[in-house]
């Protein structure tokens, strides 16, 4: 399930059911919060802070609904210097979702360039399609009014988390370009091209899936 504990921003990380057990673990990063969403979400260790939200992995199940209350329940827990972690069951579709929307709030970007900064550190992240169109929707319909709300609430935001999401992307970027120059080098050598994405692209985020669980990955 998932690939353990991620640290997304400071403070800020992603995981699965075990993890969010794992008092070893959770005090190794001062994690004292703790978002747990799935169908039983419900407060496991006495000496945490929760914010059990019900909800199941379902392409019909509405997240937006929740998403005020995640991005104040992780901001209010970073602002105090508490570590955060954001988990469901595999800590790859709900968990990913709220912290995905999060990331649009908190900064200027959209669902695609958010979600690919996510998956640099967690590679299995892969919201389900129901909860790619919601955070779509988010974007188009929602974020701005949220982003006001936010500036309004906590007057600023007092983490470079522009600049830590921009650092992600700029990894995920390099990883690309260093494949395309390895297919490239194939293509001069007589050897097939292994990224045929790649081919047309007019920038490295052009061909970087949101959905990698519909490739099988």
């Amino acid at each position: 399930m998932g690939n353990g504990i991620n640290k997304v921003l400071p403070d800020l990380y992603l995981g699965n059911f075990k993890d969010a057990r794992d008092k070893e673990l959770l005090a190794k990063h001062n994690i004292t919060h703790i978002l747990s969403i799935h169908d039983t979400a419900a407060p496991i260790l006495e000496e945490l802070k929760y914010l059990c939200i019900p909800a199941a992995d379902a392409s019909k199940q509405n997240l937006t609904q929740f998403f005020k209350d995640s991005i104040i329940f992780i901001h209010e827990s970073r602002l105090k210097g508490k570590g955060c972690l954001v988990h469901c069951v595999a800590g790859v579709s709900r968990s990913v979702t709220l912290v995905v929307a999060y990331i649009m709030t908190v900064t200027g970007r959209g669902w695609v360039e958010s979600l690919a900064a996510v998956r640099v550190v967690r590679p299995c992240a892969g919201p389900n399609m129901g909860f790619l169109r919601q955070l779509e929707d988010f974007e188009n319909l929602e974020v701005a009014q949220y982003r006001e709300w936010f500036k309004d609430r906590y007057k600023e935001n007092h983490f470079n988390d522009e600049e830590e999401i921009g650092a992600l992307l700029w990894q995920k970027s390099q990883a690309i370009m260093l494949r395309v120059s390895f297919s490239a080098t194939d293509v001069r050598e007589g050897f097939p091209c292994c990224l045929p994405e790649a081919r047309g692209a007019a920038s490295p985020l052009d061909f970087i899936s949101p959905r990698p669980h519909l490739q099988g990955i």
